[in-house]
């Protein structure tokens, strides 16, 4: 994990999953995921959006700030199919979806409304590459 995210990942734990600084007020979640080549445990945090009725599903994008390229984790995650988010005070298994264009776009476009950053993310890929969006729900347990 990188040392930009090891203080907001502490700070996440220490407060019930809030942070402050850049990220105040910005609803985040913990994504643990398997590296694919290397098999290492990691953590990366990140921004969700939440589905408006169910608590059980959460939205996730791929932005990486606005790099050319997807994150190692979006990559991560699509070959396992599968995840662990720490979301406030609850850890919990999630399955993944990367959601198809016309879902994609009402849901990056809400977060961009709420976050004006993501509409700077997406104009500094235009022309190379659209950003995921995927959707991560709960995992029953059986």
């Amino acid at each position: 994990m990188s040392d930009w995210n090891i203080p907001i990942i502490e700070e996440f734990r220490a407060n019930e999953g809030r942070v402050g600084g850049h990220f105040a007020g910005t609803p985040l979640v913990l994504l643990h995921h398997r590296g694919r080549r290397t098999g290492r445990e990691l953590v990366s945090p990140m921004a969700y959006l939440p589905h408006e009725t169910d608590d059980n599903v959460i939205y996730v994008f791929a932005s990486k700030a606005g790099a050319p390229e997807h994150p190692d984790w979006y990559r991560n995650v699509m070959a396992a199919g599968r995840a662990i988010v720490e979301r406030g005070t609850e850890t919990y298994p999630v399955t993944v979806r990367e959601l198809p264009a016309d879902e994609r776009d009402r849901r990056y476009d809400e977060q961009a409304r709420r976050f004006p950053n993501f509409a700077e993310y997406a104009e500094k890929v235009a022309g190379i590459r659209t950003i995921p969006v995927l959707e991560l729900t709960r995992a029953t347990t059986g």
